[in-house]
């Protein structure tokens, strides 16, 4: 009988033999291809789910992959250990947040250690410890020397139940995104990292990401939402001020039939003084409590108030009413939008309901000659002919946008420019545990940053956390006085802790050289490791995390710290896993614990089944009786190379041809080898390349008999069986390296050579590709594997019946998939 697969025994002995040989450790080594494979780093919760496992078994296999073909791999791990859920935690428990923190870090590394995942843990970071977070308040005074960091007093977006401010990209529906408390707005002074000062850099980035999913940049460029265009002023009548606008559409100004300025507004005190101050006032003091009550005004039904005053347009002279109303916010543009609803369907919308004139000023290029008097009946937005435009009249959009914004410069009432709906990055928070702000207060010196000699600024630890209002900090008068740097008078600190997303910001350059204490990293590391060669994360960090380590990067470039621009060339976004058809979460009562699988059917069936049920980037459905086959197909696995040991003794190379059965092995196992080389290391198709190997394998039992009655045969069953074992070395580590030691190999599988196949044995006999025509299958045929897109095409429009159906006619357009499909739109 075959020995029995014991997964625990051979997980302990494997796990120690790679720890006992330091084999993960990364060295920087010139000699070599570098290649850094990082998965976004947990918050340690206390116990690793099956995201987790998905995530982190997604980049061992690139890593341990990318290792034994031939590079240096950096494969890093640490702990985004600050944040509100520690203190809430701590809170409720009584206890510390760091001893709740390191308590959770202790069983999560043994959980990932379990998890057999290659990380390089002399290298583990971890945010909450003053040896990292010092670099927080480094980075963030050398902001402030160059008015990166600054201070200021602004509405901000407050959770009540986390008792904290929260930037833009932290309100998710109106809600907190980590308790979805209804957010509200309250007035403080806040810190803010001037993020918007790299707009610009930040869209232009993205031509560097071709490796990102396009729908993940769209999220980022809606985000930053870079308009063009030109600001206009229209002079308040009776005044000597203006409502400055920022239009996009400056060749519809004629069509301006009134002005809309937010609640909020500086001039709304001058818009409203008169006879129905009161009434007015009023009505702007509700609109502004409901409007800081929400974020998202696209659902709310639009309000407004004629406050009676008007404006000049400084096109046409014409005097329009001035409306304050609920669907302009002063986050966005000047908080002042000039009113066209003949080419607006917001505008048109708001003009129908209070009558306000509605006048066509752009029409259709096919309709440039014709009058355009009465008000139209529905709005029309595209680009067109300007008609009703005095001057202007009969240029086309675009050409009327660049002579108007000229004709504005010229004038002095205008100018062309560009706006951004991203907003500076307010990174204050009222809560103890984050990096304390290295900022003190003196009533004679003013703001003074902390000297770099008296960083880290350490959070104390006899501080009482109650929940209520306000930093706990600012309750510490030990903490709170202390001396001014310069005038050495008596001074107060700043009580309130960063946002940690700023943790994270950075945390992939201090991997690099992790015990640097000069600097945040040492930039000759940064230099040979980055950029990032693979990134894999949930894409609910599109917009937070991903801007703003982009954002850091750059910053950290100005400073002369690296000399890249963009941290992550390639993202890969995985997917989430489900059960019975929703996100597993412990609300729902859906969770499987992964300590639980480990124990029933070892780590390597988890690993193989996590990755062979579904492509990375889709989402994965967690069935248990997927994860049985996988662990079935384990124990075939081991039972067929005990089962032929004796082969692993044969001679190197056999004697005379190979029979059929031994040719066929041998074809497959090269095509297997060159199938798993490239889904793994160029398309990430990592459930294929499972899929292959699970091929090659059931062809080699089919063989097994045939295989073994021959010296060639056994050859070629040695050479599957050896490929099968380095094949599954990547996905099932533990159990390869034990049918490496069992079958007579020295030193460890995982730094031995990743195979090589034969290009001629490899390539398949021929591809037979399908012919469509407008999407409907008209022929077949073969071709060599691998054939130029060009001759492809070629060949099926040659063909007789592609031509019959085309009737003498070229098509408009051919796509071709290589090997597969020729695609013809006639």
């Amino acid at each position: 009988m075959t020995e029995i697969y014991d997964f625990a025994a051979i997980e302990a002995k494997w796990q120690k033999a790679w720890e006992d040989e330091r084999a993960f450790e990364a060295r920087e080594d010139p000699s070599r291809p570098k290649y850094y494979c990082l998965e976004m780093y947990p918050y340690p919760s206390g116990r690793i789910h099956m995201g987790h496992v998905r995530n982190y078994s997604i980049g061992d296999v690139i890593a341990r992959q990318k290792r034994m073909a031939g590079a240096s791999v950096l494969h890093p791990i640490g702990w985004d250990a600050l944040g509100m859920p520690a203190e809430n935690a701590a809170i409720k428990h009584g206890t510390h947040p760091q001893t709740w923190t390191l308590d959770n870090v202790a069983h999560m590394r043994t959980q990932l250690k379990r998890m057999g995942i290659s990380y390089d843990w002399s290298r583990e970071v971890n945010t909450c410890l003053p040896d990292y977070y010092r670099w927080n308040q480094w980075i963030f005074l050398r902001m402030l020397e160059r008015g990166l960091a600054f201070r200021k007093e602004s509405w901000v977006n407050w959770c009540s139940q986390c008792q904290t401010v929260l930037a833009n990209e932290q309100v998710v529906g109106g809600g907190c995104w980590r308790c979805d408390t209804p957010v509200t707005q309250k007035k403080m002074e806040q810190w803010f990292l001037k993020i918007t000062a790299y707009a610009d850099e930040l869209l232009s980035g993205h031509a560097a990401l071709g490796k990102w999913p396009e729908h993940v940049l769209q999220m980022q460029k809606n985000w930053i939402g870079r308009s063009t265009g030109a600001h206009v002023r229209f002079g308040l009548d009776g005044t000597s001020k203006d409502i400055e606008v920022f239009t996009t559409r400056i060749d519809t100004i004629y069509g301006a039939t009134f002005l809309v300025v937010s609640a909020e507004h500086p001039v709304v005190p001058d818009l409203v003084a008169g006879p129905k101050e009161k009434e007015l006032g009023a009505w702007v003091a509700r609109t502004v409590a409901e409007m800081r009550k929400r974020r998202d005004i696209g659902e709310t039904e639009k309000d407004g108030v004629d406050t009676g005053k008007t404006a000049v347009n400084p096109f046409t002279g014409e005097r329009v009413p001035v409306w304050i109303a609920n669907y302009v916010l002063m986050d966005f543009g000047t908080g002042a939008i000039m009113g066209v609803p003949a080419h607006d369907g917001r505008d048109f919308e708001f003009a129908r309901t209070y009558r306000i004139p509605i006048r066509t000023v752009i029409a259709p290029a096919d309709r440039a000659g014709e009058r355009f008097d009465a008000e139209p009946a529905e709005v029309f937005e595209q680009a067109g002919v300007l008609v009703n435009s005095g001057p202007f009249d009969g240029l086309a959009s675009d050409k009327a946008m660049d002579e108007m914004g000229k004709f504005a410069e010229e004038k002095g009432f205008g100018r062309r420019s560009t706006i951004f709906r991203l907003r500076d990055w307010g990174i204050s928070r009222q809560r103890y545990w984050g990096t304390p702000i290295p900022v003190i207060y003196c009533d004679g010196c003013g703001i003074v940053g902390v000297p770099d000699a008296d960083l880290p600024v350490e959070l104390p630890f006899d501080v009482k956390l109650t929940g209520e209002e306000g930093s706990p900090l600012e309750r510490l008068e030990s903490f709170v006085h202390t001396t001014c740097p310069k005038c050495h008078g008596p001074a107060r600190r700043e009580t309130d802790t960063m946002d940690t997303f700023v943790d994270s910001s950075w945390y992939f350059f201090r991997y690099c050289s992790p015990r640097e204490t000069a600097l945040p990293f040492r930039p000759e590391a940064a230099k040979h490791w980055l950029p990032v060669d693979l990134y894999i994360g949930g894409v609910e960090h599109a917009i937070l995390h991903l801007i703003y380590s982009r954002f850091f990067t750059k910053v950290l470039r100005d400073f002369g710290l690296t000399d890249i621009s963009e941290p992550f060339p390639h993202y890969l976004a995985q997917g989430m896993v489900t059960k019975d058809g929703s996100a597993m979460s412990k609300s729902k009562g859906n969770i499987v614990d992964p300590d639980e699988i480990l124990a029933r059917y070892g780590v390597d069936a988890l690993r193989l089944f996590i990755l062979f049920a579904s492509p990375p980037d889709k989402e994965f459905a967690w069935a248990e009786e997927g994860l049985e086959g996988c662990y079935r197909f384990l124990v075939r696995v081991w039972a067929l190379v005990l089962e032929d040991l004796d082969v692993f003794s044969a001679p190197a190379a056999a004697p005379g041809g190979p029979g059929d059965a031994a040719a066929q092995v041998i074809k497959k196992t090269h095509q297997t080898i060159r199938k798993v080389t490239e889904d793994i290391g160029i398309r990430f198709h990592l459930n294929t390349a499972i899929s292959s190997i699970m091929e090659l394998c059931n062809l080699t039992r089919k063989e097994r008999d045939a295989l073994r009655a021959t010296d060639s045969g056994r050859q070629a069953l040695r050479q599957a069986l050896e490929s099968i074992i380095r094949l599954l070395s990547p996905f099932a580590p533990h159990l390869a390296e034990e049918l490496w030691e069992r079958t007579g190999h020295q030193g460890l599988l995982m730094l031995s050579a990743w195979p090589a196949y034969d290009p001629a044995l490899a390539r398949d006999e021929m591809a037979t590709v399908v012919v469509q025509i407008n999407g409907k299958v008209r022929d077949r045929f073969e071709a060599l594997p691998d054939l130029p897109e060009a001759e492809l095409e070629a060949a099926a429009l040659a063909l007789p019946k592609i031509q019959a159906a085309l009737g003498g006619k070229p098509p408009r357009k051919v796509i071709s998939v290589r090997n597969k499909l020729v695609s013809i739109v006639s």
